[in-house]
């Protein structure tokens, strides 16, 4: 990263925040989860998913045993997708890529920890538990978010947060993590007003 921060740009977690963040999530899993031998950890691509990755290995070193874990590609259960292949629209956010759903154990009966970088609309955790539905019917379902950015449309709420940050709908929080940008930290950007940053 260049020492010079662009304009617009304010970091409210460093890595070392981030890290100590996620070892909180992990402790406050296995003490929300005492004796649950089928607990598994599944994070949504893309962000989601190493942060999910970071939390099992994490859960494993404090539980003193390895949990399952696995990712979900939601790509095909958004409700915009539609909206974003119209031909002759524009869509105001890419079309996403998809990821392969990677889930190397029985869903049906288990608890699974959904985790994902941000929680705003809610959108993107129904999708999420839509897709896994379609693999079986677990025990619970519970959401671990490093970032909710409030702004709700739909009634989610997560059992786990790194950090409330109230944003202005127009700000965007960009969560960048060394496995795919080369750096740990969270970013508050001020984005122009009426943009639409996509974060769902």
């Amino acid at each position: 990263m260049p020492e010079t921060r662009p304009a617009g740009e304010t970091v409210v977690m460093t890595a070392d925040q981030m890290g100590r963040t996620l070892v909180r999530i992990a402790h406050e899993i296995l003490e929300k989860n005492p004796g649950v031998r089928e607990l598994a950890v599944v994070g949504i691509h893309t962000r989601g998913a190493f942060l999910g990755a970071r939390v099992h290995r994490l859960l494993c070193e404090f539980g003193g045993r390895e949990y399952k874990s696995g990712n979900l590609d939601i790509s095909f259960y958004r409700d915009d997708v539609a909206a974003r292949g119209k031909v002759g629209i524009i869509p105001r956010t890419p079309q996403p890529v998809v990821k392969d759903t990677d889930l190397p154990f029985a869903v049906e009966g288990a608890t699974i920890v959904l985790v994902d970088d941000v929680l705003y609309t809610g959108r993107t955790i129904r999708a999420a538990i839509e897709a896994l539905f379609d693999f079986g019917r677990p025990a619970r379902v519970q959401l671990a978010v490093l970032v909710d950015r409030g702004h709700r449309e739909l009634p989610i709420r997560p059992d786990y947060v790194g950090k409330n940050l109230p944003t202005a709908p127009h700000e965007r929080i960009d969560v960048r993590l060394e496995e795919c940008d080369g750096v740990d930290e969270v970013v508050l950007v001020q984005a122009g007003e009426g943009s639409d940053d996509g974060q769902a």
